[in-house]
């Protein structure tokens, strides 16, 4: 059963008690993410989570990585456009050591100017292996062409300038900022007792104070364009897509029913055109991502340069079906059954469950549950996902970026029309 409790303070803690399992996940989840940076504040979230790895007030950055690898745990952290969490797995003996991390690292975190000197060197060589894999760059420089100028269109990592131009009290002073009661939810699941859990946390979280914030919602203005860049890779890696619904938008499970179709697995439309049936390329699949007010549809493709354009045409084709043609029901019960699917096995794993419950609450201000997401996908209808896909898929509006060999007089524009 999934429980709610808020403190005064506005900090939020949701656990949802498995008893047939033996492990835990928490995890602290922070409403702020690289979109809430300003011009020249670039990647300064991302790095701030790792410097929260680099030591506190009671434990060198060696004694936090050893307290539960010593006990076979798990600890982690990772930054998104919209939130930033930490998390640990743990085995139910083992949960107030994990806490006790956790909360060492969120409440003591020392932010040593030699630490963050030395961070900056770790990041500047994360930068360094993202640009070595284009497969990865590739779907940010479409953010970054299609909402060119806006945060949610930067890269999360930020850049190598940027990094290195970053103070402690830059650090401080936007830690202090968005690191507030109200920003905050923490969310435990597995083998737990709520009662406890709330009592353990509610002593280390309630006596925190801070201002609360907004955050400035800024809807992107979409440019359509094409993008390329050029690099001596063996392939060509692509995107190719447009801006498509906001996370609580009505049509959100029909978008889903129809990246499923279109690219979401071995026998969407996409893999079985262009890898079964054409051997164009190893990897293709459509992809979608939502955010507060905006989002996009894309489907990315890796393959050699020879095959660019046959791909480009075989995917705006494809989709120019779903704009022309619909689906079939056999196609529509086929999405609906893998969606559950995928859902139901992911609520066998504590921390899937756990980040449901963090997510969903931060982004959503609710818990949004499993019969809730089972309900909307089962009566999305054929004439919605048609409807969708002719409001969303049209060519003029799609935008193409890519990485790999590529001459630089290349000329795509014809297949956007």
């Amino acid at each position: 059963m999934i429980k709610k409790v808020a403190l005064a303070n506005g900090v939020r803690i949701l656990t949802e008690e498995i008893p047939y399992v033996r492990s835990v996940a928490i995890g602290i989840w922070v409403r702020v993410g690289s979109r809430d940076e300003l011009p020249g504040q670039d990647g300064i979230t991302h790095f701030i989570e790792h410097l929260m790895f680099k030591g506190t007030e009671n434990r060198t950055a060696k004694e936090l990585a050893e307290a539960l690898d010593s006990v076979g745990g798990q600890l982690n952290a990772f930054t998104s456009k919209e939130y930033t969490c930490y998390y640990a797995k743990v085995l139910d003996d083992h949960l107030e050591l994990a806490l006790d991390v956790l909360t060492d690292m969120f409440f003591n975190s020392r932010f040593g100017p030699n630490e963050i000197e030395k961070e900056k060197n770790v990041v500047l060589e994360e930068i360094k292996m993202y640009e070595d894999t284009p497969d990865d760059q590739v779907h940010d420089l479409f953010t970054s062409t299609i909402w060119q100028g806006h945060s949610l269109g930067r890269p999360i990592i930020g850049t190598k300038e940027r990094v290195m131009s970053f103070s402690r009290d830059d650090v401080l002073n936007y830690f202090n900022h968005h690191y507030v009661p109200t920003n905050t939810v923490i969310a435990v699941a597995g083998s737990i007792d709520h009662l406890q859990v709330v009592e353990r946390l509610g002593k280390i979280f309630g006596q925190w104070s801070g201002p609360p914030i907004e955050r400035q919602l800024n809807r992107p203005e979409s440019r359509y364009e094409i993008n390329i860049k050029n690099k001596d890779i063996e392939q060509v890696h692509l995107c190719l897509g447009v801006q498509a619904l906001p996370m609580e938008h009505p049509d959100i499970y029909v978008l889903h029913i129809l990246n499923s179709i279109a690219g979401g697995g071995l026998s969407s439309r996409l893999f079985q055109n262009i890898r079964e049936e054409r051997g164009l390329a190893y990897s293709v699949y459509s992809y979608h991502s939502s955010y507060q007010e905006t989002g996009f549809f894309a489907v990315y493709a890796g393959l050699s340069r020879n095959n660019l354009e046959d791909t480009i045409q075989l995917v705006m084709e494809e989709l120019s079906n779903f704009r022309n043609h619909g689906v079939t029901p056999e196609e529509l019960t086929r999405a609906k059954e893998q969606l559950k699917g995928s859902l139901f096995l992911g609520l066998e794993n504590v921390s899937s469950r756990m980040s449901r419950l963090g997510k969903t609450e931060l982004c959503y201000g609710r818990v949004i549950t499993p019969d809730e997401i089972v309900e909307k996908i089962n009566h999305v209808e054929i004439e919605q996902v048609r409807r969708l896909a002719e409001d969303l898929l049209k060519p003029h509006e799609f935008s193409l970026t890519a990485i790999g060999p590529m001459e630089e007089n290349l000329n795509l524009t014809k297949f956007l029309k």
